[in-house]
């Protein structure tokens, strides 16, 4: 049954409210992290549910739990403890539901329409020969368990392949207890399995939100795999140089895409798509706890409180008041907001952008996962887990603003960004010495050029104007403009010719048009039109037909003369280039 509790105002770094509390349920028995956390929209519905992977009390009880608002949907037995969940689009079939990965153990089990869909099995791994003979000899008796166990110490200490879990579990037995340990094991023969560690998506060839795509996955055997999202199969295996923890993708399969992996020795590293090992790494202070990537950086939490910001080298460092627990990305875009959230091990939750805090989050509980993004109809959802089991749920304020000042004392942040200078070449330095010997010199050519390309182009306007070449007519008395419009494909076009009188109130009359044409290769029906009294500011189309009469596939150009009568000179003339003509004269 839930309970919901009012929970005390959140302490903000600007000391305003910023978050309304929607849920709180101390008893709801969730226990799981951040990588087992989901947002999704399951039914198609538009409204997001939220997927958790609990795991119970660690040895039973571990389910897939869905939550609709603040009630429970369903829920699922998952058969080994989850390590990892995400949801994701396997194929482009309507309407658009995704399905949802857990990853438990050796495998990944993947649940559509919650319901059991696939398993996909990791491809087992292999096993030394030297410790697949002593378990023959075991089996054929020539050996006994005491002398085992020493051929198994001396094997796991000197090979380069590691023992498998049956053998490592014989080594941690009691002497009494190994003779019956051999007798229940030794006809099965010999495997080696690795398991998952941490599980992403990758999109397959689009960026688009429901985009199909693929899954990566990292296994204790220092690998990571990536599989198609259809048929399961392993399209790219990469190796580390240790197992990884936690990873993060970005980009397309089929375009190109970077995963950024922490590794259980303490290091950051980054696979590409053109490499099967890592193309950089980051080496870290202390060990890493929390890994997230906001744009093009990354983001990264440390076992000695304090919280990183790295490209490919270090950009920041901040410290931090308690351990952390658990992070998360914060990403709005609607704002184009993008932050992380910190969980620490004092209750409280921390948001930051850069290496800036923006809120301080007071919770009742230590908070062990931290999801945010859509729940229900909600985008600013902040859901948590607490260590006791605990659920809770906040809406970020549709009227907060994060102050993002630099709480840090010593000089601004502004101060601490380097300048991206370019280098000075060769050709720089002579062209400085060059400019600052004949600065003088250069700026008179340069006014020189510029007033004669000025002079120039008064001397072509103004010919323009005095021999009416324009559309627009420079007469007081007749101001007039017209624009030209041909329709059609050939060989018969329609030219239509819109006249407008501009003048404020005075009407233009006895116009009339001219054309002008090679005669080979036009024919027109009306090459002279009159044209009736022009009322000011309407426009007046006058249309006419023209044929091209050759099949040789060219074009040339119309001129339109507006003639007056009693002048000798045009009020304005127009070229209009003809179209090709794509039919063929028929006679």
């Amino acid at each position: 049954m839930n309970t919901t509790v009012p929970q005390k105002r959140t302490n903000t770094t600007d000391h305003k409210n910023q978050w309304l509390d929607a849920h709180y349920d101390p008893v709801a028995g969730l226990y799981t992290f951040s990588s087992c956390v989901d947002l999704a929209d399951l039914s198609g519905d538009g409204e997001s549910r939220l997927v958790v992977g609990d795991l119970g009390s660690g040895l039973s009880g571990m389910k897939l739990k869905v939550f609709q608002g603040t009630a429970l949907l369903s829920e699922s037995t998952l058969l080994d403890l989850p390590t990892g969940l995400v949801a994701f689009f396997m194929d482009l079939h309507e309407p658009r539901i995704p399905a949802v990965a857990v990853a438990s153990g050796p495998c990944i089990y993947v649940y559509k329409n919650l319901r059991p869909y696939f398993k996909f099995t990791l491809p087992g791994l292999e096993v030394n020969p030297v410790e697949q003979d002593v378990w023959q000899q075991v089996k054929e008796g020539q050996i006994d368990p005491l002398t085992m166990k020493e051929m198994l110490e001396g094997i796991r200490k000197k090979a380069d392949v590691p023992l498998s879990v049956r053998s490592l579990r014989f080594l941690s037995l009691e002497t009494d207890e190994m003779d019956e340990f051999v007798q229940l094991h030794k006809q099965q023969p010999i495997k080696r399995q690795t398991v998952i560690t941490c599980v992403g998506t990758l999109k397959k060839s689009t960026a688009d939100e429901d985009g199909v795509s693929c899954l990566v996955i990292g296994t204790e055997s220092s690998n990571v795999y990536v599989l198609d999202p259809e048929a399961f199969i392993i399209l790219s295996k990469m190796s580390l140089p240790a197992p990884p923890t936690m990873i993060d993708v970005t980009g397309q399969f089929d375009v190109e895409f970077r995963i950024t992996v922490a590794c259980r020795n303490g290091n950051i590293y980054i696979l590409r798509r053109d490499s099967d090992k890592p193309k950089y790494s980051m080496e870290l202070s202390s060990h890493p706890v929390g890994l997230v990537r906001v744009g093009k950086n990354v983001v990264v939490g440390c076992t000695d409180e304090s919280l990183q910001g790295f490209t490919q080298k270090k950009l920041w460092r901040t410290t931090l008041p308690a351990p952390i627990i658990t992070m998360a990305a914060m990403d709005l875009p609607t704002r184009g907001f993008q932050g992380v959230l910190v969980g620490l091990a004092n209750c409280e939750v921390h948001l930051y952008r850069d290496k800036n805090l923006l809120s301080n989050i007071k919770t009742p509980d230590v908070v062990t996962s931290i999801c945010f993004g859509r729940y229900g109809r909600e985008d600013g959802t902040l859901i948590m887990t607490t260590k006791g089991g605990g659920l809770m749920v906040k809406i970020l304020k549709r009227t907060a603003i994060f102050d993002d000042r630099d709480g840090t004392p010593g000089p601004p942040l502004a101060q601490s960004v380097r300048l991206n200078v370019p280098k000075k070449t060769k050709l720089y330095v002579d062209q400085t010495l060059r400019e600052r010997e004949n600065g003088v010199a250069m700026h008179r050519a340069f006014y020189m050029d510029l007033s004669r390309m000025r002079l120039a182009a008064a001397k072509a306007y103004v010919k323009a104007l005095e021999s009416s070449l324009t559309p627009m007519s420079s007469s007081l008395s007749e101001p007039l403009k017209m624009n030209a419009v041909v329709q059609g494909l050939g060989p018969t076009f329609k030219l239509t010719l819109n006249m407008q009188n501009t003048a404020a109130c005075r009407p233009v009359m006895n116009l009339a048009i001219s054309f002008l044409y090679d005669e080979n290769l036009y024919r027109m029906r009306t090459p002279y039109l009159r044209i009736p009294l022009l009322v000011p500011g309407l426009i007046y189309p006058v249309e006419t037909l023209v044929e091209c009469t050759s099949d040789k596939g060219i074009s040339d150009i119309i001129k339109v003369f507006v003639l007056h009568e009693g002048k000798g000179c045009p009020l304005l003339t127009a070229h209009i280039n003809m179209p090709v003509s794509e039919g063929l004269m028929l006679n």
